[in-house]
């Protein structure tokens, strides 16, 4: 089968497209014959620094959309031939999600949102769980406010529909050309974005926010939006450093949660009910990853880049 390649730590050039022994399915997995595979800030990652407990080549890709192609012993959930959506880490020796044929456990792997496209469906599983995991660590109470950095970005747009769900209020920042899609998203107030993040926060609730679901990474610097004993969810990691104020941290580690069906299906569910928008920026095929990485590297996209096989 082929399969996207590492062949090293680096950049864009040690991605290439190679054939490699397709995997099987053991006790209580499926394998898929992947449609189209979203591309992540995830795959940079291991793209540039590589996993030291695995042999290269890494493939990468933590979400697919495709089809039932077999089935492990023991899997009865799903059936052959049936449309579906799955989250799974590449950090295995088999790899990652983009490749034309790949295993998951069935607990990873849900059907495909009604009306949605395989290339659609493939940038939900990993982020709407991320989404999900975030705003469980959180623990916020109808009332509470939320403030969600990177409001225009595909996290941030499956955050605020969750937490609004909640009855969660929620602040979201954003450039003037993307204020409406936030607001379409379900945000409460839309901030402007930028070095202003905590004031226009503090403007809108002067004891500051109850906590910040950070997908833009910004790190200390929003801080100040929060009340004391604020909560942040935090999903690039955290250097272990103490806070002010008593606020707190909740790293958020999506690999943790990708067998959890029952998160996985009220995700599919919700797309159906197009409560959550499915947006793909671009498609490709496997041979172009080099350049969907680099476009999710320079940043304004809106959805995410998708290998289709």
């Amino acid at each position: 089968m082929r399969a996207v390649a590492i062949t090293a730590p680096g950049g864009p050039d040690v991605l290439s497209v190679i054939e490699r022994e397709a995997p099987h399915p053991g006790p209580g997995e499926v394998r898929i014959a992947v449609r189209a595979a979203a591309v992540n800030p995830t795959d940079i990652s291991l793209r540039e620094h590589g996993d030291a407990s695995l042999d290269p080549p890494w493939t990468p890709g933590m979400d697919a959309a495709g089809t039932i192609e077999s089935l492990g012993e023991g899997s009865s959930r799903l059936r052959l031939g049936e449309a579906v959506m799955a989250a799974l880490s590449p950090r295995r020796p088999q790899g990652g999600a983009q490749a034309e044929l790949i295993v998951v456990p069935e607990a990873s792997a849900v059907p495909l949102p009604e009306g949605a496209s395989f290339a659609q469906a493939s940038t939900l599983p990993m982020n709407g769980l991320t989404a999900l995991l975030g705003l469980e660590l959180l623990d916020l109470q109808p009332g509470q406010l939320l403030v969600v950095s990177g409001g225009a970005g595909l996290l941030a747009s499956y955050v605020i529909p969750l937490a609004r769900e909640r009855g969660v209020r929620v602040v979201a920042d954003a450039a003037p050309a993307d204020a409406e899609l936030v607001a379409s998203f379900g945000a409460d107030e839309v901030i402007a974005r930028g070095a202003g993040f905590a004031e226009a926060v503090r403007a809108l609730a002067p004891a500051g926010a109850d906590a910040l679901f950070d997908t833009a990474v910004l790190g200390r610097s929003a801080f100040p939006a929060l009340r004391d004993g604020g909560a942040v969810a935090v999903v690039r990691g955290w250097d272990g450093s103490e806070t002010e104020r008593g606020l707190a941290i909740h790293q958020v580690f999506v690999r943790t949660v990708l067998e959890r069906t029952d998160w996985l299906l009220a995700l599919s569910e919700r797309a159906s009910r197009g409560e959550l928008a499915l947006r793909v920026a671009g498609e490709f095929p496997p041979e172009g990853v080099a350049e969907a990485q680099r476009r999710l590297a320079a940043g304004g996209l809106r959805g995410r880049d998708v290998l289709v096989f």
